[in-house]
């Protein structure tokens, strides 16, 4: 190969990792952004443009001070940039402008601006189509002649260093000494909130009992229908597998009924035992099993091996990929299950709510505290993205398990 084709493969090769790396950061920032939106402060939300990291803001104690006080970023009489202590807010000053320079404007509070000619004969001048009343202001040890355009609150700031250095500026558009901080206390102040430690416990059980459930059935039925010989077994495999097909919408009302002629509506049963049964598992078993040679079977049945024991020391550990595929479905399905949970489990309910219900009462009692609401979204994101990053090999030897014969 010439240098211009590794250089040209090299180009293709950084290009596709450009593109790759560039979507995958797409599709991972909406996690960024509510991970870390669930360390922020509550003002720190509402901040434009939004920022990604958590800050707050940085204070210092001031001779003459009781309390710490916010450092900002202010621009003083001579241009420099540089930290003032924010000591009052709120003070009401005017906007003054010279009518001989229009683009200076000076922010002078109005209790110390002299009236030209008094009070009661003060003279006036025409700016711009309009008459204005003429004020005199101490600007830098000179006097200005200017008139009033409008009026607007300041903050007055001092120099940590030198408290009697002080400046006025708008704290609205100041930029605030910030650094960043995760604040932890979201999480405990969202479980003491909604009771998520309870709802996480539930939802925690009500998983695992349909994880389990469904893999043992599945199982169990895979090897009937891949192995077992038994009149009617394929047709009645393929009326199975057509449940698939059936919406879930349809099976809403009659399942539903079902739960109150047994009392178990708002309990966590009608939760776990509807589900551990599941069509696409068996299928997804069946397939698995029916790779398997037919000669391993043989020689543990001439060995003398039930058939019990065939499927749980045979064709359970060969299948391995296969039932991590079908754990983490299954765990998805029942960890972010909604709708049924909403319909069958009570809402003032909380000692039975799941992770779900929970996250959407919690969107409407901190609708006004956003970081709340994604410290819930964490606690319910945060297991299911471990899990299937852990598990995310398995999909790939099963995937690759399919094309061998």
């Amino acid at each position: 190969m010439t240098q211009s084709q590794q250089a040209q493969s090299w180009f293709r090769q950084g290009l596709i990792y450009v593109v790759l790396v560039v979507f995958g950061f797409l599709i991972l920032f909406p996690f960024l952004f509510m991970f870390f939106t669930a360390f922020k402060e509550p003002t720190d939300v509402f901040t434009s443009p939004p920022r990604l990291l958590p800050r707050v803001p940085i204070t210092t104690s001031v001779a003459g001070f009781d309390e710490p006080l916010p450092l900002y970023w202010i621009e003083d009489a001579e241009g420099r940039r540089q930290q003032y202590a924010l000591a009052e807010s709120g003070i009401g000053v005017s906007i003054f402008v010279s009518p001989d320079n229009p683009s200076q404007e000076y922010e002078f509070p109005k209790n110390q601006a002299k009236a030209v000619g008094g009070f009661v004969n003060q003279e006036k001048l025409t700016y711009e189509g309009q008459e204005y009343p003429i004020w005199e202001i101490a600007v830098g040890g000179q006097t200005v002649r200017v008139i009033e355009l409008r009026r607007t609150a300041v903050g007055r700031f001092v120099d940590p260093a030198n408290p009697q250095t002080e400046v006025l500026a708008n704290v609205r558009t100041s930029e605030p000494v910030e650094r960043v901080q995760f604040r932890w206390q979201n999480f405990q102040e969202v479980l003491q909130l909604q009771t998520l430690d309870r709802s996480l416990t539930n939802t925690l059980l009500v998983t695992i009992m349909v994880v389990v459930g469904q893999l043992v059935t599945s199982i169990l039925g895979g090897y009937a229908f891949a192995r077992l010989q038994f009149p009617g077994r394929d047709r009645l495999f393929l009326l199975y597998l057509g449940t698939i097909m059936v919406p879930f919408v349809m099976l809403i009302i009659p399942l539903y009924q079902l739960m109150v002629m047994i009392g178990w509506v708002d309990r966590l049963a009608a939760l776990t035992l509807p589900w551990i049964f599941t069509a696409y598992g068996t299928f997804l078993m069946r397939q698995f099993f029916i790779t398997i040679p037919k000669e391993l079977e043989e020689a543990a049945l001439i060995d003398g091996a039930s058939r019990w024991r065939i499927l749980w020391t045979l064709f359970v550990p060969i299948s391995g990929p296969a039932i991590a595929t079908l754990a983490t479905f299954s765990f998805l399905y029942a960890w972010n299950s909604f709708f049924w949970p909403y319909v069958v489990i009570n809402t003032g309910n909380f000692k039975n709510h799941v992770m779900t219900l929970s996250l959407m009462v919690l969107q409407g009692r901190a609708a006004e505290s956003p970081n709340l609401v994604m410290a819930g979204a964490t606690f319910a994101v945060a297991l299911p993205m471990i899990i299937f990053i852990l598990a995310q090999r398995f999909f790939v030897e099963s995937v690759a398990s399919t094309g061998l014969k």
